[in-house]
């Protein structure tokens, strides 16, 4: 049986830059994350055990505390908010989201209507949104942008990490919707290259393990783009493999989510070569 590893696939530059980042201010006092740095349940345990814990509110962090703003970002009230308490600051926002988030904020500030393609309740999204102003919008289907009205002036960006190919359907849809509009497309490189990956991998194999957070947004679209081409089973850990998955199968591929730490791509690449 042969196991083939995607050619792009787990951390990205923004990931590894909020881990190593997480990982700086353990040494801190009271260091927390506000929400799970990344989306994957067992790195976010491991900073934990590190000394680097998760909490819900800005209110849970104490006076001389350290609190680090996770890789999904958040809008410009969290910032005002942190500016009030006596607690160090550490900007762990993926470099990809500022830049969505700036696009969006640069948008509106011109007169634009701001139109976000994404996932509502993601929470990189709500982020940009609140970037953008109360009058931005948010779509994640061609039938919403469609629903939309006209604008006088019309900006469009993107989560980081959508499809390519759904953001220019989505567009295409919202083109209609105006006579001026500024199209940034804010989907970051790491996200096209490991869609493009997987895609190819999927057409060539009997099977394909996604591994990554079963809460990761760009985990998922990969599971459900491969999904197009063959047998998907999205996992978390090699815990979760289950033997009768290989029956039959000669030839087994394996990407994983932006989120999805080396070493349990590689317990999972180990437990399919035994």
């Amino acid at each position: 049986m042969e196991v083939i590893l995607a050619e792009h696939l787990g951390f990205c530059y923004g990931v590894k830059r909020a881990i190593r980042l997480a990982r700086e201010s353990a040494a801190q006092k009271n260091a927390s994350t506000l929400g799970p740095i990344i989306h994957n349940p067992q790195m976010v345990a491991r900073l934990e055990e590190e000394g680097v814990g998760s909490v819900d509110s800005i209110d849970e962090v104490p006076d001389g505390g350290t609190a680090i703003i996770r890789s999904h970002g958040v809008g410009p009230s969290v910032y005002k908010e942190l500016e009030t308490r006596p607690i160090q600051v550490v900007d762990a926002t993926c470099p990809h989201v500022k830049k969505a988030q700036m696009s969006a904020h640069r948008l509106a500030e011109k007169g634009y209507s701001v139109v976000i393609v994404g996932e509502k309740q993601h929470p990189e999204v709500k982020s940009i949104l609140e970037w953008a102003g109360g009058d931005a919008a948010v779509v994640e289907t061609e039938e919403e942008a469609e629903a939309l009205p006209t604008f006088v002036k019309l900006g469009i960006v993107a989560q980081t990490t959508f499809p390519g190919v759904r953001f220019q359907t989505i567009v295409s849809r919202l083109i209609a919707k105006s006579n001026d509009i500024r199209i940034v497309r804010t989907i970051c490189t790491a996200t096209d290259q490991r869609q493009s990956a997987a895609l190819s991998l999927a057409a060539d194999v009997d099977m394909m393990l996604v591994i990554g957070g079963k809460n990761s947004a760009n985990t998922t679209r990969l599971a459900q783009l491969c999904a197009e081409k063959t047998v998907v089973h999205h996992i978390e850990t090699a815990s979760e493999i289950q033997d009768e998955w290989f029956l039959n199968i000669k030839k087994i591929g394996i990407t994983a989510g932006a989120s999805t730490p080396d070493w349990i791509i590689r317990e999972v690449y180990q437990k399919c070569q035994m």
